[in-house]
C-alpha cells in the first residue's frame, strides 16, 4: 500500500493547521511535511505537531543545509525525534541561491559535497560518538590556526530514541540524485512526471544505488502531486499554473533555475522558456496561462477517480512509495475526504 503525505502551508500559521493534522492521520494520513522557505521555522511547528498527535510521521520538507551547523542540524533532529516518539524525518536540501544568499547571507557553495558530509555528521552525531570530523567543507573541532584553539572533542550528552534518524533528500539535478540514492533513506524530487521519471533520473538513480549501504534499505521517493478526485474538477488544473509558473520562471535567474532546466527535460523547452521571459518580465498571470494543461496533468492527481487511479498506478510503476499530496480544496473538511478518498485508492 502507497503511504500517503501532505505538506502543510508554510504561509500560515502551524497552530492553525494542528487540528486538522490530527484529523486526517485519523483518515488514514501517514506523513506531513513542514516546509521552512524563508516563513516561520519549521522545527517550531514539528514540535507543536508531534504534541498534538500519535501515529503520523513528520517530516521537515525542508531544512536547508546552509541555516544551521550539521551538530545543530543533527541536535536539532534528535530532539524532535524524542518529542515525537520516534516520528521524525530529517528532510534536508540545499534550497537555492536566492533564498540561502539573499535571505540567510551564506554564501551558496558545494551543495553536494556540503549535504554528503552534513548527513555523515549527523550520523556519527546519533550514533553518540565522540565528534571528529576532517571533512573538505566542515571540520569538527574546528582547527587551533581557525579559532582559539580551545575547541574538544564532544559527544552528544543526550541518548537519541534512535541512532539513524530516517534522512530524506531533496533532489534535482543528476549528482544530487545519484547522492541521495547513495546515502539518504529516501528522496524528494519535484514536479514528478512518472513517465518521464526513468529517462530523467534513471542513470543517477542507477549509479547511487550501485554504492549504496545495504543497512539503508530500500530508497524511498516522495513524490509530491497536487489531488482532486471528482468527475468535474478538470478546472482545478487552473489552480496549479500559478505554481509551476513561479517555480519554472521565476525561482531563479536564467540559467540558474533547476525548475527550469526539469520542465526543459520533460519535454517542455519551448514553454518553459516562454513561461521564464514572462515571469522575470513581471507578466505573473500571463506566465501562469502559459503553463501547458498537459504539463500540469502529468504531475498532478487531478480526475476522476478511476483516472487518478490510473495515475496513482503510473506514479507506483515509476518507483514512488509515498504521495506527498497537495490537496486542492478550500475547507479542512473537503481536504480530509479528498485524503479518504485517495486512502481508498492506494
Amino acid at each position: 500500500m502507497m503511504r500517503i503525505g501532505l505538506g502543510i502551508n508554510y504561509a500560515g500559521g502551524f497552530k492553525e493547521v494542528a487540528a486538522e493534522v490530527a484529523d486526517l492521520e485519523r483518515a488514514g494520513l501517514d506523513i506531513v511535511f513542514v516546509p521552512e522557505a524563508y516563513s516561520f521555522d519549521a522545527v517550531s511547528a514539528l514540535g507543536y505537531l508531534a504534541a498534538k498527535t500519535d501515529r503520523i510521521q513528520l517530516a521537515s520538507g525542508i531544512l536547508q543545509l546552509y541555516t544551521r551547523t550539521p551538530t545543530l542540524t543533527a541536535m536539532t533532529a534528535a530532539g524532535l525525534d524524542y518529542v515525537s516518539d520516534g516520528r521524525y524525518i530529517l528532510g534536508l536540501g540545499a534550497s537555492g541561491p536566492q533564498v540561502i544568499e539573499g535571505f540567510h547571507g551564506v554564501p551558496y557553495d558545494a551543495p553536494i559535497g556540503r549535504t554528503r558530509e552534513v548527513v555523515d555528521i549527523c550520523r556519527a552525531v546519533w550514533r553518540r560518538e565522540r565528534l571528529q570530523y576532517d571533512g573538505k567543507h566542515y571540520q569538527i573541532p574546528l582547527p587551533a590556526d581557525r579559532g582559539t584553539g580551545l575547541g574538544k572533542s564532544l559527544k552528544l550528552i543526550n541518548h537519541p530514541v534512535r541512532e539513524r534518524i530516517p534522512v530524506l533528500l531533496a533532489a534535482l539535478g543528476p549528482k544530487n540524485v545519484e547522492l541521495a540514492a547513495e546515502i539518504a533513506e529516501g528522496w524528494q524530487p519535484i514536479f514528478f512526471l512518472p513517465e518521464k521519471a526513468e529517462q530523467v533520473w534513471g542513470q543517477p538513480l542507477a549509479a547511487g544505488r550501485a554504492k549504496r549501504d545495504a543497512a539503508l534499505g530500500d530508497l524511498e521517493v516522495f513524490a509530491g502531486p497536487p489531488l482532486a478526485i471528482g468527475d468535474d474538477v478538470d478546472g482545478l488544473l487552473e489552480w496549479v499554473k500559478p505554481h509551476l509558473a513561479l517555480y519554472i520562471g521565476g525561482m531563479g535567474a536564467k540559467g540558474k533555475n533547476f525548475y527550469h532546466t526539469l520542465a526543459v527535460k520533460y519535454g517542455y523547452g519551448a514553454e518553459a522558456d516562454r513561461i521564464q521571459e514572462l515571469y522575470l518580465a513581471g507578466e505573473k498571470e500571463l506566465a501562469a496561462k502559459a503553463v501547458p494543461d498537459a504539463l500540469v496533468r502529468d504531475v498532478s492527481l487531478i480526475g476522476s477517480a478511476a483516472f487518478v487511479k490510473e495515475r496513482v498506478a503510473a506514479f507506483r510503476e515509476a518507483g514512488v512509495t509515498a504521495l506527498n499530496v497537495v490537496p486542492l480544496a478550500g475547507t479542512a473538511a473537503e481536504r480530509l475526504k479528498l485524503v479518504e478518498k485517495l486512502r481508498a485508492i492506494c
